[in-house]
């Protein structure tokens, strides 16, 4: 079979310009919203240097379109509809992306105590009616356990245990 020639972009030839480097980080940031840490690193990794990732960054800042409050509002949200996540895996998690401390802190106190607990206590109940027809030993393991994946403290998975189990 004849093999067809590599094309090869002028962007991965030489990525240098400020134009390349902007481009780039749109097309990053269409599929979803991205930290600014997250961006740098892609256009780092891509092969632009400092001053122009910063540019760029800079500009996407001013332009409105790279926010990391309301991206970590907007992955916070996610995250606890989705996949029900507590707030110190939320947390973890945006710090892993790059977030900055105090961002973290703002979005985190904003999710609140008791929506929180009806979370996991749903989840905890979702849980034990597909397991009820176990040992109440081995549904306390396996209620508690996804309590635990999803990164609820001891006390609350304790105290949704004593309401839920007999």
């Amino acid at each position: 079979m004849k093999q067809l020639p590599k094309l090869i972009s002028k962007v991965e030839q030489e990525p240098n310009s400020y134009a390349d480097a902007q481009s780039i980080a749109l097309n990053a940031l269409a599929p979803r919203a991205r930290s600014r840490s997250e961006l740098h690193d892609h256009l780092i990794k891509r092969g632009f240097d400092e001053a122009t990732s910063a540019a760029v960054l800079d500009n996407l800042e001013l332009q409105g379109l790279l926010n990391d409050l309301e991206f970590a509002r907007a992955w916070s949200e996610s995250r606890q509809r989705q996949k029900k996540l507590s707030k110190r895996t939320i947390a973890q998690e945006l710090r892993t992306k790059g977030v900055a401390a105090d961002i973290i802190e703002d979005v985190i106190s904003e999710i609140d105590l008791d929506v929180e607990y009806q979370m996991a206590f749903d989840l905890a109940e979702r849980k034990y009616r597909s397991c009820s027809h176990l040992d109440s030993e081995v549904i306390y393991r396996r209620v508690h356990s996804v309590l635990a994946r999803k990164g609820f403290d001891h006390s609350l998975t304790n105290r949704i245990l004593r309401e839920l189990l007999p």
